[in-house]
Formats: C-alpha cells, structure tokens, sequence
C-alpha cells in the first residue's frame, strides 16, 4: 500500500466561518480528515498530515512559501511514495509552476489541489478533490508537479486558474490534462511522457532527488492594455529590477504610439533586465516577428515566451536567477522547455 503525505497549508480547503469571512484554524483540520469516512476505506493509501504553521490564506504565499514547501517535500521524500499539497486555489497554479522549476530529478507525484468551497460547508467539493489526489498520487503513474482540481489533473506548468466560482476551477490552455477522473481515472500516457522527457533544467545532471530553493529576485508582470500610460512604468525598469514578463496582444503584438515601450525595452536590456513576452490570450503562441508590431520587440532584446502561461513564466524566472547569474544563459533558456512548460518549434 502506498504512503502518502498530505501537506497542509492553508486555503479554503480548511477554512471555517468567522465574523470576519472564512479564516484558517490551527488544528481543525487533522479532526475534519479523521471523521471523512471515504479517507479511512479498503484501498486508500495510507497517509500522514502536516499541518504548516502558521496556515495561510493562498493570497499571502510567495517565495518564502515556495521554498517551505519545497523543503517539507524534500525533508519527507524518503519516507513516502508521494504528496499531495493542500493550498489555496488563488495562488495554486503559481505554486504548482515554482515548485515543478525547483525540484529536480523528481521521481514521485506531487498532486497540489484544494476546493472553492471548504470541508465543512454543504456540497463542498474538497472530499472529491482530495480522495482523488491521494489515488493519484499513490497510484504513482504521474511522477511530476501537477494540479488536480474538479476532475482535471493538469501538468504543473501548465495550469491557470479560470473561475473564482466554479467547481472546475482551472484549466490546461495550451497541453493536454494528464488525466481526466470520472467513473475512472483515465490518464494521458502520451501527454505524461512529454512532460516527463523534460524534467531536466540549466546545469542539471541526472541523479538523486533535490530541490533549488528560489532566491530573492525583482521580476515584474506589466499587462498591455489600449491606452496605457507606459511612462508609470519607466521607474522600475531599473538595473535592480532582473526579469520582467511582458503580457503583450495576440502573438506578441504591443502599441506604437508615442514610440514609449521599446526605448524602455532597450534600457531594461541594457541594464541587464531580462524581458519575456507572453501573450494576453489563454491559447495560442507568441510569434514575435510574425507582424511589424512584434518585431521591434526582438529588435530591443526581447525573447519569446511561446505558449507559456505568465504564471510559468514567473517561476522560471525566479527559479533560473537563483541558479545562474548568467543573463545571456537565463534569455537563451527562457525559450527553452526545461519542464514542460513550452511547446518548442
């Protein structure tokens, strides 16, 4: 029988009512589990709970974060066959793309999931979607970070959340899911190989299980939008600021007018900073030089973030800052598939 361990860190999952909304509450949640019939029949893995401290609304996780739940795995990857992270659904799909950057030469299921709706409210989802992630993660087809949420088990590059009030709560844009559970679990054997021939990142070698805690880097997100005042912006492309994601129209289109981006690009290049474009549409590519407006962007020092979401791209910045300091190394491998998280042409 497999062994599980279930991380908890917080989120809606585990949440009660208090007069001032849904609050976490220490030491609620191991009782909740306990009295979940389901949790405890004939063919469940076996499981153990950690409970974090303090517990946190998703919405407050970020690097420190990360790195706590990478090192909780990788303190316990002996001692189990997989994990399954219980965490908010705000921040999830950014959690479950820093987490897949960090681990390296990972061999077991790292299944993140949570609910829209808490454990102890009427028609709450969170049963399903835990009992589901445990199977998961102890049937151990899936030896990668993923996201499992209302039926749906999505690779954890690829995930981003697309509804605040339904139970279907994310979705793969621009990859397949790796399964899908309905009566039975059907898996994407093709779409699991794929991703799994790309578990090697910048300067990896083949060989035991750990983890690249993140460092501390400025990235920045600017979203593209019609009249933007692109001057606001000009204060930050400074030389402390290291990687910047660029939400660009389209296939990596951006506006001409007042000719303000591109000189900022081009200082931002210059003074180090590394400039992705990714695009604004949840399917689709970017192609910069596909049209007169992209490619000036390449002209500036710009590179291409293909398919991938902002929330990959995020983590993989953060994640490759913290093994190089190399930034020709880090642009040439932000448009490289290191995890899974781009389709390369």
């Amino acid at each position: 029988m497999a062994k599980i361990c279930i991380l908890y860190t917080g989120g809606t999952i585990g949440m009660l009512p208090t007069e001032k909304g849904y609050a976490p509450k220490r030491g609620y949640f191991g009782r909740a589990l306990d009295a979940v019939p389901d949790l405890h029949k004939e063919g469940m893995p076996e499981w153990e709970l950690v409970e974090f401290d303090p517990l946190l609304d998703s919405s407050n996780i970020a690097l420190d974060q990360w790195n706590e739940i990478g090192r909780a795995v990788a303190e316990r990857y002996d001692d189990f066959d997989g994990f399954v992270i219980l965490h908010g659904t705000d921040t999830m799909a950014y959690t479950a793309a820093a987490l897949s950057f960090m681990f390296v030469n990972l061999d077991k299921p790292v299944v993140l999931t949570g609910s829209q709706i808490p454990l102890c409210s009427l028609r709450s989802d969170a049963t399903d979607n835990l009992i589901t992630s445990m199977i998961i993660a102890g049937e151990g087809r899936v030896r990668q970070v993923c996201l499992y949420f209302g039926g749906k088990l999505i690779a954890g590059t690829r995930a981003v959340k697309l509804s605040a009030d339904e139970l279907v709560a994310f979705e793969s844009p621009n990859y397949p899911c790796l399964a899908r559970a309905g009566i039975t679990i059907k898996y994407d054997t093709d779409a699991i190989a794929r991703i799994g021939r790309r578990m090697r990142g910048a300067g990896e070698t083949d060989g035991a299980f750990r983890i690249v805690p993140f460092s501390q880097t400025a990235i920045g997100v600017i979203r593209i939008f019609p009249g933007i005042q692109l001057s606001l912006f000009a204060p930050v492309m400074t030389e402390g600021l290291g990687g910047i994601v660029l939400e660009t129209f389209g296939t990596g289109n951006i506006p001409d007018y007042d000719n303000e981006l591109l000189p900022m690009i081009r200082r931002a290049f210059d003074a180090g900073t590394v400039v992705t474009v990714c695009s604004q549409c949840l399917r689709g590519t970017v192609h910069l030089g596909a049209y007169e407006t992209s490619s000036s962007l390449l002209d500036a020092g710009a590179v291409s973030g293909c398919d991938m979401t902002t929330e990959a791209a995020v983590a993989k910045l953060y994640y490759l800052f913290s093994v190089t300091t190399d930034r020709a190394k880090i642009r040439e491998y932000m448009e490289k598939n290191l995890r899974g998280e781009l389709t390369e042409e």
